[in-house]
């Protein structure tokens, strides 16, 4: 497509808005049948005639050959970078769709992999079947960041779907250390989606990016513009948030913030559990992670943040007065030597740890089980909740937790069966 094929998307200069350009991409792009599966490409990030084309050109790029770990969203038009990934023997890192079970994971093909077989672990069923969860004490260090887009522009502004998830992706990975503001961005995007997006715009959580890859062209933005520096979680000031089509975005903007961080809302905090672990581990270093409102809830500034052991020693069955709402039993878990797929094991229990530390912590990280059997002697306890999805996300909350200064081991039980 040629850039005069384009004009029309031109966004107007007066009183427009980042979703009033996403609408006139999402229309286009339908009403010219440059979409592609899935469709309608309404509130996405829209797949594109020629995607696989445009992901091609990422060959060409210096930063590509030279990059050993890469994150690439989900978006089917990124389908193409994925494969590449894979096939140039890459470790290929995907983030999980709406961050519900962790932040990564790391897509792992079976030995001797075919081109077909590699091709089905670049898909959406790929990163389900092909791949294993990576946790926030996993050493991560991305050396590139291929994000999709609705609509970019040449100097590099970007506007996503509306969620605020790749921006908040980004500002995790700063929290981790695993990116910095010199790791290179790239998007995909078709040659239509390349439009004038007007600096007011943009927001200080708002990625930028420094590639843009169409069928038909290869843009560096020479973009200067500093990347996101990390996530705010409590800033005292009233946030300038845009939640669209009823659901609250996670990701707001802090105004009063000297560096441009993403600020959390509540409303995702309970969606997102590895924004709970990581929260739970910022508290740990001694940050301040309190949210609007719940200052009075944690501990002051200052104050030892890991998860302390009780100093007093409380029969294991007189419930505490944070007892009322999951039944602690001692022994050993029903069914023991086939655990249950909803059950959690977690292991390396500080030696004078009580069933009211272990309590605590999973109330503060929002991860309260059904019920909890503990084995005090053996160092370990079992949590059981009511499915495996709801066990699943657990594990992920639960990864680098502490209490005192011992990190526990957090797995599905049916891993640790024969340990």
């Amino acid at each position: 497509m040629s850039r005069g094929d384009c004009v029309a998307m031109e966004p107007r200069a007066v009183g427009v808005s980042k979703q009033d350009i996403r609408e006139q991409i999402w229309d286009h792009m339908e009403s010219q049948n440059l979409a592609d599966f899935p469709r309608p490409v309404h509130h996405r990030i829209p797949n594109f005639k020629g995607s696989y084309l445009a992901c091609q050109n990422i060959k060409d790029l210096d930063v590509f050959a030279r990059t050993q770990e890469v994150k690439v969203d989900p978006d089917k038009p990124l389908e193409g970078v994925r494969l590449l990934a894979l096939q140039s023997k890459k470790t290929l890192l995907v983030p999980t769709p709406r961050l519900r079970t962790g932040l990564f994971n790391k897509i792992t093909p079976p030995p001797g992999a075919t081109k077909d077989i590699l091709r089905k672990c670049a898909t959406s069923q790929g990163v389900r079947n092909c791949s294993v969860p990576i946790g926030l004490d996993s050493r991560v260090l991305v050396d590139l960041v291929v994000v999709g887009s609705v609509a970019v522009s040449e100097k590099g502004w970007r506007i996503g779907k509306g969620e605020g998830y790749a921006d908040l992706e980004y500002a995790m990975m700063v929290s981790m250390g695993a990116v910095s503001n010199e790791t290179p961005v790239v998007t995909i995007v078709h040659d239509c989606q390349v439009v004038d997006i007007p600096e007011e715009l943009l927001e200080e959580h708002d990625i930028t990016v420094d590639y843009i890859l169409t069928p038909t062209r290869v843009i560096a933005t020479d973009c200067k513009r500093p990347q996101p520096m990390g996530i705010t979680w409590s800033k005292g000031v009233t946030p300038d948030s845009c939640p669209l089509s009823g659901e609250e975005t996670p990701v707001v903007l802090l105004k009063s913030s000297s560096h441009p961080k993403a600020q959390i809302s509540r409303k995702m905090m309970e969606k997102i559990p590895v924004l709970r672990s990581l929260r739970a581990r910022e508290q740990q270093a001694g940050k301040d992670v309190t949210l609007q409102g719940e200052r009075q809830h944690l501990p002051e500034p200052g104050r030892q943040q890991a998860v302390p052991l009780s100093a007093g020693r409380r029969p294991l069955d007189t419930p505490g007065p944070e007892a009322n709402s999951m039944e602690a039993t001692v022994g050993s878990p029903p069914g023991e030597g086939a655990p249950l797929a909803a059950d959690v094991y977690v292991g390396n229990l500080p030696r004078d740890a009580r069933v009211s530390d272990l309590k605590r912590a999973l109330r503060e990280l929002g991860s309260v089980p059904l019920r909890l059997t503990w084995q005090g002697p053996r160092r370990r306890a079992f949590l059981h909740y009511p499915d495996s999805a709801a066990a699943q996300q657990a594990v992920s909350c639960l990864q680098g937790l502490r209490l005192g200064t011992d990190t526990l081991r957090v797995a599905l039980a049916r891993q640790q069966r024969d340990k």
